[in-house]
Formats: structure tokens, C-alpha cells, sequence
């Protein structure tokens, strides 16, 4: 059910402890706190991103592509300010429907800036108004997706209070290919393809195949949109004879941990390729022998039981949360002000006098006599 949207804030929204801002260069030397410094390659390049989308937006329709980040800052005496915690996200899409939570981090003295003696609340109360001004700032979403650990029970209440739901449960992966392991065969009757802009179309076939029908609708994605995502890095397996899809691997993006996260999909009626073909398609991605993540839904026993036969190893598990947006269309008074004022003048215009209707039928009806000729 979509959930009501959040009033938009304005710029610098003060809260009780502290202001949101949007990033900007001179907040990058506050941001010094250990756990925003494996962020500083990603502000700074959203920062150099910045002034162009800035002047595209002002000349065109087009949608931002760089990140939105904002940051909470508390003021400490006349000059000096703290950064408190900050919060990435990016749309998913062309359009601009579907955007993901992609960072949500609090400094670790945060909780001894805002309230000393109420670590949790102050924390959650931090987090819920970054969360809040992120979606409000937002203009166009119609759906929102967030990915918290099963064990942070904080994040999750968070994103909760936000109005998300759970989707789906994955266990994460960790693959390390062998160096001295040869790549598997590939069948026989089917073509192996690299990820192109020709050949795209039949990738997202199949992942669309994959994909429960609540996620598929609330991501909304085109064909563009997986070339974007994957920057065109990908392989698949076709059948010839249907000019289909059946197997595909394509990379998402760089993990914090090292290495790459990819998708794996197989068709659910080639579920026999779950083995070598699968297996050699993740020899194909990794590039130099790079770690590969995957994820892999908790209740799939049958990929799992590969994964950790193939030497896979587990690191936990995360929730994928979602929301709705609706909001409320603001109306036209011009378009308001001229419905009355037509409604008005067709009081004012001149009315014909209805035409009598005979109350009987019509042989009843008296008819004059015929005059002599």
C-alpha cells in the first residue's frame, strides 16, 4: 500500500539538535570520521558531478545521474561545526521512479554530540531525519529501496518508521576463483555472448523472468537502465533455436569489502545450469581473479548448497526493504479559476424554449381538417 509522502524540506532544515544540508566542498574536512572515510572517493566524485548535472538540469528534462548526499551537522561554539552522520542515495532508472538508500552512516561520537544520556534514541532520532529529508528532497519517486543487515535491529526500525517493508531475505556470498583452476566447458548447444547494446534486450528478458513481480514493479527498469547499471559488463548464455537468454552475469558495482558484486540469473526452466555454465560465466567476470558477491535468496537451498560447494563463503544475511510514494497533486488554480468562471457565463446565456412532447401516442393526436380543393 504507498505510503503518504513526507513533506518536502527546505535547504539547511534545522532540526532540534541540528541542520541537513546538501553536500558541499567544505564540508568534505569535517567529514574525517572513521566511518565516513571509505566514503571520501564517493563524495568527492559526487561533488565533481555536481555543477554539470546542475547546468544540464537547467537546459534540459534530464535526470540527475550523480548521488544525493546530505549531510547533518551540529554547530559547536561561534565557528566550529561537527558532522553528525550522512546519508547517499541515487535513482535506480532513467526516469527517476525507483531511488536506493545507498549509504546511511552516523559518526561514532555522534551520539555523544546530540544526547549524551540517550545513546539509542538520539541515534534513530539522527538517522530517521536524514532518511525523511532524503525522500522529501526527492522529486518524482514513486518507490524506494533500502538493504539493512538481519542483526541491525536499528537500522531496520528505522527504515520501518519510514514506511518500509520487507521484501526478501539474502544471504551473501564470497567467491574467490582459483588460480589454478580451469574454466568449465560451456553446453554445447547454447552461444556464449558478451553484454552489449544489440544484445541487451535478451539479458533483461530474462532477469524480468527472475524477478518476483512486487520488485519488478517497484524497480521499473528498462533495458538502458541495466546497461547503466552494469556499465555494459556482462556475459550471457543464449539459446540459438529461441534467440533467448537462459543464463546471464552481469556486474552491479564495487564492494566496500573488495572486489565486485554481481548478478547471477538462470532461467527457472534451466535450473540444470546451475553448475559448470553458471560457473564459468562467474570465471568470465572476474577480472585478474577479483573476489564476486553474489546474493542469494535464504530460502533457494538448491544455490546455496552450489555456492558452497563451488567454495563460496557466507557473510551474512541482508533485508531488502521497500516503500511506496504518493503525493498529493497540487491543483491549477487557473485552470479552477476559468472551470467557474465557464460555469458562470452558461448560467447567463439565453435558454430556448423546450418544445412541447405529446403526452399520449401519437393516432390519439387530433388532426386538422384537409381543406376543399
Amino acid at each position: 500500500m504507498p505510503v503518504p509522502a513526507v513533506p518536502v524540506p527546505a535547504q539547511g532544515r534545522t532540526s532540534s539538535n541540528w541542520t541537513v544540508e546538501a553536500l558541499q566542498g567544505w564540508h568534505l574536512p569535517l567529514l574525517d570520521d572513521p566511518a565516513f572515510l571509505p566514503l571520501q572517493p564517493l563524495l568527492q566524485r559526487s561533488l565533481l558531478l555536481a555543477l554539470p548535472e546542475q547546468l544540464l538540469t537547467a537546459v534540459t528534462s534530464r535526470r540527475p545521474l550523480a548521488a544525493q548526499v546530505l549531510v547533518a551537522l551540529q554547530r559547536q561554539g561561534l565557528t566550529r561545526q561537527q558532522a553528525l552522520g550522512l546519508i547517499v542515495s541515487r535513482r535506480l532508472n532513467r526516469s527517476g521512479t525507483c531511488w536506493q538508500v545507498q549509504h546511511l552512516r552516523l559518526a561514532l561520537a555522534a551520539s555523544e554530540a546530540t544526547a549524551p544520556d540517550a545513546l539509542a534514541p538520539s541515534r534513530a532520532a539522527l538517522a530517521g531525519d536524514l532518511l525523511r529529508q532524503a525522500i522529501g528532497r526527492v522529486k518524482g519517486a514513486a518507490s524506494w529501496i533500502a538493504t539493512a543487515s538481519s542483526l541491525d535491529t536499528s537500522r531496520l526500525a528505522t527504515l520501518r518508521e519510514q514506511g518500509f517493508q520487507p521484501q526478501r531475505t539474502d544471504r551473501l556470498w564470497r567467491w574467490q576463483p582459483a588460480a589454478d583452476r580451469s574454466v568449465p566447458p560451456l553446453p554445447a548447444d547454447l552461444q556464449l555472448r558478451q553484454l552489449n547494446r544489440r544484445n541487451a534486450p535478451l539479458l533483461w528478458h530474462l532477469e524480468q523472468a527472475t524477478c518476483p513481480a512486487h520488485l519488478r514493479q517497484l524497480q521499473d527498469r528498462r533495458i538502458e537502465d541495466l546497461l547503466d547499471q552494469s556499465r555494459s559488463h556482462g556475459w550471457m548464455l543464449v539459446d540459438a533455436v529461441r534467440n533467448e537468454a537462459v543464463a546471464g552475469v552481469r556486474w552491479l558495482d564495487g564492494h566496500p569489502g573488495g572486489g565486485q558484486a554481481v548478478e547471477l540469473s538462470i532461467h527457472p526452466g534451466w535450473a540444470h545450469l546451475l553448475g559448470a555454465a553458471a560457473e564459468s560465466l562467474l570465471f568470465r567476470i572476474a577480472k585478474g581473479g577479483a573476489s564476486l558477491w553474489l546474493r542469494c535468496e535464504v530460502s533457494d537451498g538448491e544455490r546455496q548448497g552450489w555456492l558452497q560447494a563451488l567454495g563460496a563463503e557466507a557473510h551474512g544475511e541482508e533485508v531488502l526493504m521497500a516503500r511506496s510514494v504518493w503525493r498529493r497533486q497540487e491543483g491549477q488554480p487557473a485552470k479552477r479559476a476559468a472551470r467557474r468562471l465557464e460555469a458562470v457565463l452558461e448560467q447567463l446565456q439565453p435558454r430556448r424554449r423546450p418544445m412541447p412532447t405529446p403526452s399520449g401516442p401519437l393516432g390519439s393526436l387530433p388532426t386538422a381538417p384537409l381543406l376543399p380543393r
